[in-house]
């Protein structure tokens, strides 16, 4: 299936960066239906470009943990996750998070509050001006996390945090947070505890976020579901 009507698509010979623009929306959106074949051919004529830039693009799109390669079959998009892997991935993010949002508050020298407040202002213009905000509340979730990240100045634990990709696939699952108001009144509690350098108040923001994030999107499962619980060492023993 092409990712979109070819007249919504750039045409001519496009920037590989507008064609994985382009492919990237269509998974994120459900275009590219989670676990279909990806017809190269098909998708090159739908966008108007060669099949160059596709392949180009499929390759980044594996980095991404979008799309699949399978030998004697090619690619596919990647399967949402289930219950376990998402549950797996919000307590990887409960060990990391509110350690990185304290990590942020205690520095008062670079703290990212400003940062983190300009992000918020721009989503919140965004907000009043676009219809369908998938695309933008998943660029600005990312942005924000990773401010916090960034801010930890441990580059491992941001790298690591990275390759899970798990704005991404979350976003995949259910449109939790469609017009993203819960999203920046979570991320608004966080900012303010960060500068105000309440470490205590930093962690406990952001763990109310990500488990609140965790019940969001759960809810693209059927059942009954535990709630999110730490996971490893207490806390305490990994908060410096």
């Amino acid at each position: 299936m092409p990712p979109r009507p070819a007249s919504d698509m750039p045409r001519g010979k496009a920037a590989v960066s507008d064609v994985y623009s382009a492919m990237r929306a269509s998974i994120l959106e459900g275009d590219l239906a989670p676990g279909a074949r990806i017809n190269i051919d098909a998708v090159a004529r739908s966008l108007g470009v060669s099949q160059t830039p596709v392949r180009e693009v499929l390759q980044r799109l594996e980095g991404d943990n979008l799309v699949v390669y399978n030998p004697g079959r090619g690619y596919s998009t990647t399967p949402l996750l289930d219950l376990p892997e998402l549950r797996s991935l919000f307590e990887f993010r409960l060990l990391v998070e509110p350690w990185a949002a304290r990590a942020a508050a205690v520095d008062r020298l670079a703290n990212p509050a400003p940062a983190l407040k300009k992000e918020l202002e721009a989503f919140r213009d965004v907000m009043e001006s676009s219809g369908d905000l998938r695309q933008d509340l998943v660029a600005h979730d990312t942005r924000f996390h990773d401010t916090i990240l960034a801010a930890s100045g441990n580059p491992v634990v941001r790298h690591a945090f990275a390759q899970t990709h798990c704005h991404l696939h979350t976003f995949r699952l259910y449109p939790a947070d469609v017009d993203g108001a819960i999203t920046v009144a979570e991320h608004t509690a966080v900012r303010e505890a960060i500068e105000a350098c309440d470490p205590e108040q930093a962690e406990a923001a952001m763990t109310t976020h990500i488990r609140n994030s965790f019940d969001r999107f759960a809810k693209a499962f059927e059942g009954e579901l535990a709630p999110l619980e730490d996971s490893g060492p207490p806390r305490k023993r990994i908060i410096t």
